[in-house]
């Protein structure tokens, strides 16, 4: 064989096995319009299990690597949750509402970045607050779990 002929050999299997691999990983993109409604109620029921300190709620959303920066610290797994229940534990209780939600779609990845209005109540009383919110979320065998959320009071 020629160097010009073991050249296009080359390029024409190549062509095939990348080629093939394209398409078969644009079959595997299978995000619709529908999916940004999925995405909120992930982050919304992120809210509910994090309400009721329901740690298999939590993972029914939350990725096995999730992580979270809150509260200027990051928190792996269940170290967000336990936070949580730690807060409720002395006494304080909060309201989260994902209000204002921006869903961007990619293949089996999105992002969305919202307002959470919401509150806090202990026993001073009740007090409204505000946090500037974003999580990164990849769809798993149709479910979307949770990889990276990230939290900002509003002051």
């Amino acid at each position: 064989m020629t160097n010009f002929g073991w050249r296009v050999g080359v390029f024409l299997f190549a062509m095939v096995v990348f080629g093939g691999a394209g398409k078969a990983y644009a079959a595997a993109c299978s995000t619709t319009d529908e999916d940004k409604a999925r995405v909120v109620e992930a982050v919304r029921q992120m809210y509910v299990a994090a309400t009721k300190d329901d740690l298999d709620g939590f993972h029914k959303v939350a990725a096995p690597e999730f992580y979270a920066f809150d509260v200027g610290k990051r928190f792996d797994g269940d170290a967000l949750m336990n936070l949580i229940k730690g807060a409720h534990q002395a006494g304080k209780r909060y309201e989260w509402n994902v209000t204002e939600p921006e869903v961007h779609l990619g293949c089996n990845d999105a992002w969305i970045a919202y307002t959470n209005r919401g509150s806090l109540q202990d026993e001073s009383g009740t007090k409204s607050l505000a946090w500037l919110e974003s999580a990164f979320l990849r769809k798993d065998a149709g479910v979307w779990k949770i990889e990276f959320f990230h939290s900002t009071r509003v002051p």
